[in-house]
């Protein structure tokens, strides 16, 4: 903590009955304090202190503009669009990008396409200078989503296509975020390929755009895991410790369940990938049970399980390197079994267990089986 506070901090014994007073829970640190805590933890202050009274989970239309998705598509039909009209557009896009994590891709990537083309049907009707620029701007939001989805579901033409497209409307609705978010697919689609230079030209060329933006901290996320992939663990430490910073100066987000939304957890996520690749497991593993605790509620219910996937396999590619081969394989296909998968993503973290497996579990059964479930998961991708 002293290493990381730029003020001087009471004496040992003071710190350390005041850090006992915190862990039992008898007082909840201050603000500066959180923010000290979360950087000699190398994480940001609302991963460990959450902002009170936040609501979690995406609105539905209903609940603010009350239109449903019948009532929504016949106003869309009228010559004019007034304000609740996009009101309700608005909601039902932040819905659709909050179910991304969960929903089924094959459904998502219908419902997708289905108000992108609704969307796109409004260039023809008489709209306002401010109206036409939200129009691209949702325009421009569905389209990431939907190359998202083309992408996890391996459409890797198609998913440029609909990413380029996005680029295209964020440009012309001059809005940063969607064009720094369209930086940052093409940021994933280079990792998961394993061009790991391109990652760090994509991440550099979106965050030129969109600095201030809080697509800024993932794209920092990327290059990371770039660097960590490359074997730099320096500049790994200094896009970590760059995206860290810029996060922790941010408001708290209002809606974590947005995909296009960078929150706490989220940079949990991308430092467990860099030290599960740098080798750092202790590191790595008190992550991944951050992310798993982070994405699940109190019934047990998953709301990230393409995060906790990777999570699940950073705790087995940990679990092999200390012998349990066991544990290892249990974690890599519990993995694997989750119905919502980002198959470019899920492969590229599952060969890191794969690689661990084959070189010192090749000739076990429960080794074979493991790479066998791969295998298969490959040949469908």
């Amino acid at each position: 903590m002293r290493l990381h506070s730029e003020r001087e901090l009471p004496d040992d014994s003071s710190l350390l009955r005041q850090w006992k007073r915190w862990e039992a829970g008898e007082t909840i640190p201050g603000d500066f304090y959180q923010g000290l805590i979360a950087s000699t933890f190398g994480t940001v202050t609302r991963a460990l202190f959450p902002a009170p009274g936040h609501r979690n989970g995406a609105i539905e239309v209903a609940d603010v503009a009350g239109m449903e998705t019948l009532e929504i598509v016949s106003r869309l039909r009228r010559s004019d669009i007034d304000n609740a009209t996009l009101d309700a557009l608005r909601i039902t896009v932040d819905r659709l990008c909050s179910e991304y994590a969960y929903l089924p891709a094959d459904q998502l990537l219908i419902e997708g396409r289905n108000w992108l083309n609704r969307i796109a049907s409004m260039q023809s009707q008489r709209l306002t200078l401010s109206q036409h620029r939200e129009v691209l701007t949702l325009a421009g939001w569905l389209a990431l989503l939907v190359g998202c989805v083309e992408y996890d579901l391996g459409d890797r033409r198609v998913s440029e296509a609909t990413r380029k497209s996005a680029l295209s409307l964020g440009q012309e609705s001059d809005n940063t975020h969607v064009s720094g978010w369209a930086y940052e697919m093409r940021a994933w689609q280079a990792l998961t390929t394993g061009d790991y230079r391109g990652v760090i030209a994509a991440a550099r060329a979106g965050g030129e755009i969109a600095a201030d933006q809080s697509v800024a901290v993932q794209l920092f996320g990327q290059e990371a895991k770039a660097w960590a992939r490359i074997g730099d663990r320096r500049q790994t430490e200094v896009a970590l410790d760059k995206g860290r910073k810029l996060l922790e100066g941010m408001e708290h987000p209002e809606n974590l369940e947005n995909h296009f939304v960078v929150d706490p957890a989220k940079f949990d996520f991308y430092a467990m990938d860099c030290y599960r690749i740098l080798g750092e497991d202790p590191i790595a593993e008190s992550l991944a049970h951050e992310v798993i605790r982070a994405g699940t509620d109190f019934d047990g219910t998953e709301r990230s399980p393409m995060r906790i996937a990777e999570a699940r396999i950073t705790l087995g590619v940990a679990a092999a390197r200390q012998g349990d081969l066991d544990s290892a394989v249990a974690h890599g296909q519990h993995a694997l079994l989750g119905e919502r998968k980002s198959l470019p993503s899920l492969l590229m973290v599952s060969r890191d267990l794969a690689s661990v497996v084959n070189d010192r579990y090749a000739s076990e059964p429960a080794g074979r089986d493991y790479l066998d479930s791969l295998k298969t998961l490959a040949g469908n991708a």
